[in-house]
């Protein structure tokens, strides 16, 4: 299982970086997705999870589950919704006062 998540993780990383390195800002809003999904991922398997255990240190059972990982889940969550919608506006600008939906800003074809 952990080859598979790792697999996962690799995968859209790996996606997520040459979609952000394309010339047309779609692309780019993509592989930042992507990106993001595979930061989340990683994020999420570094707290190993743990079946049966409480949140919390003191409520009688053994162990806990270390919440902050998941924390971080969801702070990365809410960054990464904003900064979509940051960048699909500042492209939208960008269309709407060049003419075209290029990267730098240049038309090259």
């Amino acid at each position: 299982m952990e080859a598979l998540l790792s697999l996962a993780i690799g995968v859209l990383t790996a996606c997520g970086i040459y979609l952000a390195l394309r010339g047309r800002t779609f692309p780019v809003v993509l592989g930042l997705t992507l990106l993001s999904y595979a930061v989340n991922l990683f994020l999420f398997a570094m707290g190993r999870l743990a079946i049966g255990q409480p949140p919390v240190i003191g409520s009688g059972l053994p162990g806990y589950t270390d919440p902050l990982p998941q924390a971080l889940v969801l702070t990365a969550i809410v960054i990464s919704f904003a900064m979509t919608a940051f960048v699909i506006m500042l492209a939208l600008k960008a269309r709407a006062e060049l003419g075209n939906d290029h990267v730098d800003g240049e038309h090259s074809r």
